[in-house]
């Protein structure tokens, strides 16, 4: 009977679930990888590989639920990560799919020998983890040079940005510690655990109190690097959780319910009007209604479902088909200017198997043919110059 389970009732069962904090795994046979899969409701992810006892015992796969990207591949014993393994960043960086850690683990957690890397395949950290902290090792900038140490699973370490400024510097793996805007200002000080904001405060550019943390409880107000507000909402142990604004340029973009650092529902806004309002899943819009400048419906979503226009810095740079919250089918991609660069078909957010057409910033056609796994398919490439 589970086999048969649709997938929008999956969906209700999980929003129900994530308010509950429990956890509800259900079996599920899918067809594009021909396996069975075990699905975790709360984590969003689907697991592919041999089963003993309901439990995943041997070589697998993790998979993001609503995407189908990997995001683990290892060794698993009683359904827990067991042995060696490899994390994976979701986002591809030029189209490839990068490391994120790859090392041992026990009983779920990293354990014993094991290596961090950037978003862009440079080491972060390498050394030995126990119980998933980081216990002996040495952490690297984006440059390779060696930034801190760590012995008997402590230390003082740092954490550099894309330039290699610090961003937070602080004792590890709980204690005091300090975050910093771009200029090397004071943005949070406080203390910390495991990484999170605890107890302390949060600072302007000019060095004034703009909230408060305690026990890891508190409504907070998020800057950029340049001083701007981001995010002010209801924040619970290093996640926001609870009512939320978000702001880009010093204007409301969104305004609604977080859960556990993904949105719910609320509203969303380009330019002081009313863009979207519904639900969403896994932070995509899910059930809700699109509007244009005139306060007018152009579209409707139900389950992840329908034609829908996606925004980014209130400026459109998506609109086409949509099925379970990724483009799939026609559509068309647009640059920060509002140009066609790209019309063409989706599968799983990517361009995928089938034609499409590419445009300079001139509307100039520079490519027209097939594509494979988001990429052109190079066999039957048709350049126009």
């Amino acid at each position: 009977m589970l086999e048969r389970i649709k997938s929008r009732y999956i969906l209700k069962k999980i929003f129900s679930n994530i308010i509950q904090e429990t956890k509800l795994n259900l079996v599920k046979y899918n067809n594009k990888i021909k396996n069975i899969l075990n699905i975790d409701m709360i984590d969003y992810k689907y697991l592919s590989g041999k089963y003993f006892i309901g439990k995943k015992n041997g070589k697998g796969k993790e998979y993001n639920l609503f995407n189908d990207k990997l995001i683990f591949e290892g060794d698993y014993i009683d359904g827990k990560r067991n042995g060696y393994g490899i994390e994976y960043y979701e986002e591809k960086y030029y189209g490839i799919t990068l490391i994120k850690y790859e090392g041992e683990y026990l009983n779920g957690k990293r354990n014993g020998k094991g290596k961090e890397y950037y978003d862009y395949g440079n080491i972060k950290f390498e050394g030995i983890y126990l119980f998933g902290l980081k216990y002996n090792g040495k952490g690297y900038d984006r440059d390779g040079k060696i930034i801190y140490e760590l012995e008997d699973g402590k230390g003082y370490i740092k954490e550099v940005n894309i330039y290699n400024d610090i961003i937070f510097e602080g004792e590890y793996p709980y204690g005091k510690g300090k975050e910093y805007f771009i200029e090397q200002k004071i943005k949070f000080k406080g203390y910390y655990i495991n990484g999170i904001r605890w107890n302390g405060k949060g600072y302007d550019r000019k060095g004034n109190i703009i909230y408060k943390l305690k026990n890891g409880i508190g409504y907070i107000k998020e800057l950029d690097n340049y001083g701007n507000i981001i995010y002010e909402g209801e924040y619970i142990n290093g996640k926001r959780h609870g009512k939320s604004k978000e702001y880009y340029d010093n204007k409301l973009i969104f305004d609604g319910l977080y859960l556990y650092n993904y949105k719910k529902k609320g509203k969303e806004y380009i330019n002081g009007k009313l863009e979207f309002e519904g639900e969403y899943l896994y932070n995509k819009k899910w059930n809700g209604k699109g509007y244009n400048e005139n306060g007018n419906i152009i579209y409707e979503l139900k389950n992840g479902n329908g034609k829908v226009k996606e925004y980014l810095y209130n400026k459109l740079k998506f609109e086409g088909e949509y099925l379970n919250g990724e483009k799939n089918g026609k559509g068309k991609e647009y640059n920060y200017d509002g140009k066609l660069i790209f019309e063409g078909e989706y599968l799983n957010g990517q361009r995928w198997n089938g034609k499409g057409k590419e445009f300079d910033k001139n509307n100039k056609l520079i490519y027209d043919g097939e594509y494979f796994n988001g990429r052109k398919n190079v066999g039957k490439i048709n350049i126009f110059i």
